[in-house]
């Protein structure tokens, strides 16, 4: 197994794969041979040294596909924050998406998990993820096919390494649509999803620092209404993008290139999504079609949140 994807702890890694098959050893050998030929195949190890330019079209990335990291649990998991409401994917192609979000994996991965893992003095080889649903609209029809490349890479080639899913700011179009995938999923994945009320800041609380906490939790507390760029952990200006792109433009450059980086993405096969992930696209298409012809495109859905 290549380095990249072990960083040491075989024995976990291991277990993430047995554990996205059901402990069946054989499907798991497979899956993990498929693994590292994808990775092979499309360059995955150098990526981290494969810039978004110029500066401008990161930014865009980065505006319009809203992700970040907060900071830790109190565990020492990294927490990864998601504007699943109001990113647009509308600034630049699929394939400079599919790139930073794989770069951001990597990073995760290869400097993120083993920095904690030697801080905390045992493997730590997984993260949380915070889901913001603030802003979710019918619009989100037009983003399923992307969203389900970027879960169909992670479901094949980033097996188990998100712990717990934490779903906030939920509307009540989300509501409806959990309501029907939900039996969907396989009861491992369930067990990981919560919804949580509101902004989910105190039930966050208990697993985390407020310095760890997304900006969308923090309503209600003081200053919460002032963010700077520096604390919006979407922003490229947070630390972790900063680290990131510093990161990824000093190994480019250490490879002793001459020229400034030509703008062109890094194109990545797009794994064929299981069955399941299939069925799980076409059912939320579904719900929200039946908003849609109850409310048109256009209009914007109905806010009331949701219970958890």
């Amino acid at each position: 197994m290549g380095i990249n994807v072990h960083q040491g702890y075989m024995r976990e890694n291991l277990s993430r794969f047995l554990k996205a098959r059901d402990w069946n050893v054989c499907k798991a050998h497979s899956m993990l041979v498929e693994c590292l030929r994808w990775r092979m195949d499309n360059g995955i190890d150098t990526i981290l040294s494969k810039p978004i330019v110029p500066s401008e079209l990161y930014r865009d990335v980065r505006d319009s596909q809203l992700i970040g990291m907060s900071g830790y649990t109190k565990e020492g998991l990294p927490v990864f924050a998601i504007g699943v409401g109001l990113s647009t994917f509308d600034k630049a192609s699929v394939h400079y998406y599919v790139q930073s979000h794989i770069q951001i994996n990597e990073y995760r991965d290869r400097v993120l998990l083993p920095s904690m893992s030697k801080k905390n003095g045992r493997p730590i080889t997984t993260c949380v993820k915070v889901l913001d649903m603030t802003g979710l609209r019918l619009s989100a029809l037009s983003q399923i096919k992307l969203v389900t490349i970027i879960s169909t890479i992670d479901d094949l080639n980033y097996p188990e390494k998100t712990n717990t899913y934490y779903v906030v700011n939920a509307p009540y179009i989300f509501s409806a649509c959990w309501k029907v995938v939900k039996p969907l999923l396989q009861e491992r994945t369930r067990k990981k999803v919560h919804v949580l009320s509101g902004c989910g800041k105190d039930e966050l609380l208990k697993i985390m620092d407020f310095t760890s906490l997304p900006h969308f939790c923090r309503r209600g507390s003081p200053g919460s209404s002032h963010h700077t760029q520096s604390e919006d952990c979407f922003s490229i200006d947070h630390p972790f993008h900063q680290q990131l792109y510093n990161y990824v433009k000093h190994h480019y450059e250490t490879q002793g290139q001459a020229e400034p980086a030509k703008q062109g993405s890094f194109h990545v096969g797009f794994p064929e999504p299981e069955a399941e992930r299939v069925e799980i696209a076409r059912t939320i298409e579904s719900e929200l079609h039946k908003f849609e012809n109850c409310n048109g495109l256009s209009k914007p859905v109905d806010d009331r949140k949701a219970s958890p």
